[in-house]
């Protein structure tokens, strides 16, 4: 498990040496690991660890799905809007392992996505191979 404390209530961090740690401590050499986040309010997913992207990323988010926008939910927690994004970006990310090591393309990382912090948030690493 991967313990993640965000500063922001919209923030992406790069998580990928952590899921590498994760990797190396099951000494799975060819397998896969699920990367999954056990929150309603935040995301996983695959790209560039590049800030104008990142910046990119929240600014299409919050075009696409406004805060405050008369969401039914927000009477309850005035939060829709990051549960509906989370919807759009997904909760889990699987990625192969290849002689130990996540088999990433030159530019992916593993990306977490707060979408209602800040606050501390898990995420499940299940490594599967031999």
């Amino acid at each position: 498990m991967i313990e993640i404390r965000t500063s922001k209530r919209v923030e992406i961090i790069d998580i990928t040496s952590e899921v590498q740690k994760e990797v190396d401590k099951s000494g799975v050499k060819d397998g896969i690991a699920v990367v999954y986040t056990q929150h309603t309010t935040t995301a996983i997913i695959i790209n560039e660890n590049e800030s104008g992207l990142k910046e990119d990323i929240v600014f299409v988010l919050d075009k696409l799905i406004p805060r405050g926008a008369g969401y039914m939910h927000d009477e309850i927690d005035n939060n829709a809007d990051s549960h509906l994004r989370a919807i759009f970006l997904g909760n889990s990310v699987v990625v192969p392992i290849t002689n130990g090591k996540l088999d990433l393309g030159t530019w992916q990382r593993i990306m977490f996505v707060e979408l209602d912090g800040p606050r501390t948030r898990r995420v499940i690493v299940k490594v599967i191979g031999g």
